[in-house]
Protein backbone atom coordinates (compact mmCIF):
# COMPACT_ATOMS: atom_id res chain seq x y z
CA UNK A 1 0.00 0.00 0.00
CA UNK A 2 1.56 3.30 -0.78
CA UNK A 3 2.68 5.41 1.97
CA UNK A 4 2.18 8.82 1.00
CA UNK A 5 -1.02 10.61 -1.24
CA UNK A 6 0.81 12.79 -4.20
CA UNK A 7 -0.33 16.12 -5.12
CA UNK A 8 0.92 19.35 -6.71
CA UNK A 9 0.34 22.53 -4.24
CA UNK A 10 0.15 26.12 -5.04
CA UNK A 11 2.35 28.06 -3.17
CA UNK A 12 2.37 30.76 -5.05
CA UNK A 13 2.41 34.03 -3.11
CA UNK A 14 2.26 31.63 0.18
CA UNK A 15 4.31 32.51 3.22
CA UNK A 16 7.10 29.41 3.29
CA UNK A 17 10.19 29.21 6.19
CA UNK A 18 13.14 27.79 5.59
CA UNK A 19 15.05 27.03 8.74
CA UNK A 20 19.17 26.71 7.90
CA UNK A 21 21.88 28.62 6.33
CA UNK A 22 23.78 26.21 4.46
CA UNK A 23 23.87 25.44 0.74
CA UNK A 24 21.15 22.96 1.20
CA UNK A 25 18.72 25.20 2.70
CA UNK A 26 19.67 27.53 -0.34
CA UNK A 27 18.57 24.43 -2.80
CA UNK A 28 15.29 24.22 -1.20
CA UNK A 29 14.76 27.63 -0.68
CA UNK A 30 14.95 28.39 -4.37
CA UNK A 31 12.43 25.29 -5.09
CA UNK A 32 10.04 27.82 -3.08
CA UNK A 33 11.15 30.54 -4.99
CA UNK A 34 10.61 29.02 -8.28
CA UNK A 35 6.57 28.17 -7.56
CA UNK A 36 6.04 32.08 -6.45
CA UNK A 37 6.44 31.72 -2.56
CA UNK A 38 7.62 34.47 -0.38
CA UNK A 39 10.49 32.55 1.58
CA UNK A 40 11.80 33.69 4.93
CA UNK A 41 14.84 31.94 5.74
CA UNK A 42 16.18 31.42 9.60
CA UNK A 43 19.54 31.20 10.81
CA UNK A 44 22.40 32.21 12.93
CA UNK A 45 24.66 32.50 9.68
CA UNK A 46 24.10 32.11 5.71
CA UNK A 47 26.14 30.51 3.17
CA UNK A 48 27.18 32.73 0.32
CA UNK A 49 24.17 30.80 -2.03
CA UNK A 50 21.86 32.54 0.64
CA UNK A 51 22.92 35.86 0.75
CA UNK A 52 22.88 35.63 -3.22
CA UNK A 53 19.43 34.14 -3.08
CA UNK A 54 18.66 37.31 -0.66
CA UNK A 55 19.81 39.78 -3.82
CA UNK A 56 18.00 38.18 -6.87
CA UNK A 57 14.74 37.67 -5.32
CA UNK A 58 15.08 40.87 -3.12
CA UNK A 59 11.35 41.40 -3.09
CA UNK A 60 10.86 37.61 -1.98
CA UNK A 61 13.17 36.49 0.32
CA UNK A 62 13.62 37.87 4.08
CA UNK A 63 16.75 37.02 5.76
CA UNK A 64 16.84 36.47 9.84
CA UNK A 65 19.82 36.02 11.26
CA UNK A 66 18.96 33.97 14.54
CA UNK A 67 18.46 30.97 16.02
CA UNK A 68 15.33 28.70 16.19
CA UNK A 69 13.17 29.50 19.01
CA UNK A 70 9.37 28.03 19.65
CA UNK A 71 7.19 30.69 17.95
CA UNK A 72 9.21 31.26 15.10
CA UNK A 73 7.13 28.92 12.88
CA UNK A 74 4.22 31.68 12.80
CA UNK A 75 2.41 32.55 10.23
CA UNK A 76 4.31 29.85 7.73
CA UNK A 77 1.94 27.74 5.13
CA UNK A 78 5.22 25.40 4.61
CA UNK A 79 8.37 24.91 6.67
CA UNK A 80 11.34 23.18 5.27
CA UNK A 81 14.30 22.34 7.73
CA UNK A 82 17.92 21.86 6.82
CA UNK A 83 19.42 20.52 9.92
CA UNK A 84 20.88 17.50 11.73
CA UNK A 85 20.74 18.75 15.24
CA UNK A 86 18.85 16.05 16.70
CA UNK A 87 17.29 18.97 19.75
CA UNK A 88 16.35 21.30 16.89
CA UNK A 89 14.23 19.14 14.92
CA UNK A 90 12.34 17.67 17.15
CA UNK A 91 11.43 21.54 18.39
CA UNK A 92 10.37 22.04 15.43
CA UNK A 93 8.01 18.73 14.40
CA UNK A 94 6.57 19.40 17.71
CA UNK A 95 5.43 23.26 16.85
CA UNK A 96 4.61 22.60 13.52
CA UNK A 97 2.60 19.58 14.91
CA UNK A 98 0.90 21.83 17.27
CA UNK A 99 0.09 24.82 14.36
CA UNK A 100 -0.97 21.80 11.71
CA UNK A 101 1.68 23.02 9.05
CA UNK A 102 3.34 21.25 6.07
CA UNK A 103 6.81 20.49 7.52
CA UNK A 104 9.79 18.80 5.76
CA UNK A 105 13.11 18.30 7.54
CA UNK A 106 15.56 17.19 4.92
CA UNK A 107 16.81 13.73 4.76
CA UNK A 108 14.59 12.74 8.38
CA UNK A 109 11.18 11.41 7.09
CA UNK A 110 10.49 10.12 10.36
CA UNK A 111 10.00 14.52 11.40
CA UNK A 112 8.20 15.04 8.04
CA UNK A 113 4.71 15.16 7.16
CA UNK A 114 5.52 15.56 3.41
CA UNK A 115 8.28 14.55 1.20
CA UNK A 116 9.87 16.21 -1.76
CA UNK A 117 10.42 14.07 -4.83
CA UNK A 118 13.53 14.16 -7.46
CA UNK A 119 11.82 16.58 -10.28
CA UNK A 120 11.65 17.07 -14.03
CA UNK A 121 10.24 20.14 -15.35
CA UNK A 122 9.24 21.25 -19.34
CA UNK A 123 7.22 23.92 -18.79
CA UNK A 124 3.94 22.67 -17.78
CA UNK A 125 4.91 19.22 -17.42
CA UNK A 126 6.22 18.09 -14.43
CA UNK A 127 7.27 14.60 -13.60
CA UNK A 128 8.27 13.25 -10.47
CA UNK A 129 9.88 10.17 -9.19
CA UNK A 130 9.76 9.24 -5.10
CA UNK A 131 11.17 5.99 -3.22
CA UNK A 132 8.82 7.53 -0.64
CA UNK A 133 12.45 7.91 1.25
CA UNK A 134 14.11 4.60 0.76
CA UNK A 135 16.83 6.14 -1.63
CA UNK A 136 16.38 10.04 -3.25
CA UNK A 137 19.59 9.57 -4.95
CA UNK A 138 18.33 6.94 -6.58
CA UNK A 139 14.83 8.76 -7.42
CA UNK A 140 17.24 11.55 -8.94
CA UNK A 141 19.03 9.02 -11.01
CA UNK A 142 15.60 7.40 -12.49
CA UNK A 143 14.87 11.48 -13.09
CA UNK A 144 17.78 11.70 -15.13
CA UNK A 145 17.13 8.86 -16.97
CA UNK A 146 13.93 10.12 -17.73
CA UNK A 147 15.16 13.15 -18.96
CA UNK A 148 16.30 11.64 -22.60
CA UNK A 149 12.84 10.21 -22.77
CA UNK A 150 11.21 13.89 -22.09
CA UNK A 151 13.59 16.87 -24.38
CA UNK A 152 13.44 20.38 -23.75
CA UNK A 153 10.76 20.09 -26.43
CA UNK A 154 8.07 19.15 -23.94
CA UNK A 155 7.27 22.97 -22.98
CA UNK A 156 6.70 23.98 -26.93
CA UNK A 157 4.61 20.39 -27.48
CA UNK A 158 2.48 21.45 -24.28
CA UNK A 159 1.86 24.78 -25.50
CA UNK A 160 0.56 24.34 -28.49
CA UNK A 161 -1.52 21.19 -26.93
CA UNK A 162 -2.61 23.89 -24.45
CA UNK A 163 -4.08 26.67 -27.33
CA UNK A 164 -5.77 23.51 -29.09
CA UNK A 165 -7.89 22.49 -25.87
CA UNK A 166 -8.95 26.03 -25.11
CA UNK A 167 -10.27 26.02 -29.05
CA UNK A 168 -12.11 22.50 -28.41
CA UNK A 169 -13.79 23.81 -24.86
CA UNK A 170 -14.42 27.04 -26.83
CA UNK A 171 -16.42 25.48 -29.28
CA UNK A 172 -18.33 22.64 -26.58
CA UNK A 173 -16.51 19.66 -27.71
CA UNK A 174 -17.06 16.83 -24.88
CA UNK A 175 -14.30 15.73 -22.37
CA UNK A 176 -14.39 12.38 -24.44
CA UNK A 177 -13.98 13.87 -27.83
CA UNK A 178 -11.37 15.91 -26.40
CA UNK A 179 -9.55 12.58 -24.43
CA UNK A 180 -10.00 11.23 -28.40
CA UNK A 181 -8.41 14.58 -29.85
CA UNK A 182 -5.42 14.12 -27.70
CA UNK A 183 -4.57 10.36 -28.40
CA UNK A 184 -4.68 11.39 -31.78
CA UNK A 185 -2.35 14.40 -30.89
CA UNK A 186 0.24 12.31 -28.75
CA UNK A 187 0.26 9.87 -32.07
CA UNK A 188 1.25 12.46 -34.53
CA UNK A 189 4.23 13.60 -35.42
CA UNK A 190 3.83 16.98 -33.82
CA UNK A 191 6.57 16.67 -31.08
CA UNK A 192 9.76 15.53 -33.77
CA UNK A 193 8.54 18.71 -35.77
CA UNK A 194 9.47 20.72 -32.85
CA UNK A 195 12.18 19.40 -32.21
CA UNK A 196 13.52 19.95 -35.68
CA UNK A 197 12.85 23.56 -35.17
CA UNK A 198 9.73 23.47 -38.18
CA UNK A 199 7.35 25.45 -35.33
CA UNK A 200 4.78 26.36 -38.48
CA UNK A 201 4.46 22.60 -39.44
CA UNK A 202 3.19 21.71 -35.98
CA UNK A 203 0.62 23.91 -36.22
CA UNK A 204 -0.23 23.35 -38.94
CA UNK A 205 -0.53 19.49 -38.19
CA UNK A 206 -2.40 20.28 -34.61
CA UNK A 207 -4.87 22.67 -37.11
CA UNK A 208 -5.57 19.78 -39.43
CA UNK A 209 -6.14 17.49 -36.02
CA UNK A 210 -8.75 19.88 -35.16
CA UNK A 211 -11.25 20.25 -38.17
CA UNK A 212 -12.34 17.15 -37.72
CA UNK A 213 -13.78 18.51 -34.33
CA UNK A 214 -15.91 21.32 -36.79
CA UNK A 215 -12.76 24.11 -35.63
CA UNK A 216 -11.15 26.05 -38.74
CA UNK A 217 -8.17 28.14 -37.57
CA UNK A 218 -6.07 29.75 -39.05
CA UNK A 219 -1.93 29.32 -38.85
CA UNK A 220 -1.90 33.36 -37.94
CA UNK A 221 -4.81 32.53 -35.15
CA UNK A 222 -3.28 29.86 -33.75
CA UNK A 223 -0.19 31.64 -33.58
CA UNK A 224 -1.27 34.87 -31.72
CA UNK A 225 -3.35 32.49 -28.87
CA UNK A 226 0.39 31.24 -28.52
CA UNK A 227 1.81 34.75 -28.19
CA UNK A 228 -1.24 35.61 -26.27
CA UNK A 229 -0.39 32.89 -23.58
CA UNK A 230 2.63 34.96 -22.92
CA UNK A 231 5.21 32.37 -24.53
CA UNK A 232 8.21 34.14 -25.94
CA UNK A 233 9.65 32.11 -28.56
CA UNK A 234 6.49 32.48 -30.45
CA UNK A 235 6.97 36.85 -31.26
CA UNK A 236 9.40 35.81 -33.75
CA UNK A 237 6.21 34.58 -36.14
CA UNK A 238 4.62 37.91 -35.37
Amino acid sequence: MPGYYPIMLNIRQRPALVIGGDAIAATKATSLLDCGAYVTILSPSFAPEIEALAQKWESQVTLRPKAFEPGDLAGAFVVVAATTDQQLIEAIWQEAQERGQLLNIVDVPAYCNFILPSILRRGQLTITVSTEGASPSLSKRIRQQLEALFPSTYDLYLQVATVARKLLRAHGVSYDQRDDFFGVYYASPILQQLEAGTHDEAIYITIELLKPYGINVTIDTFIQELQEGGHAIWSKHA
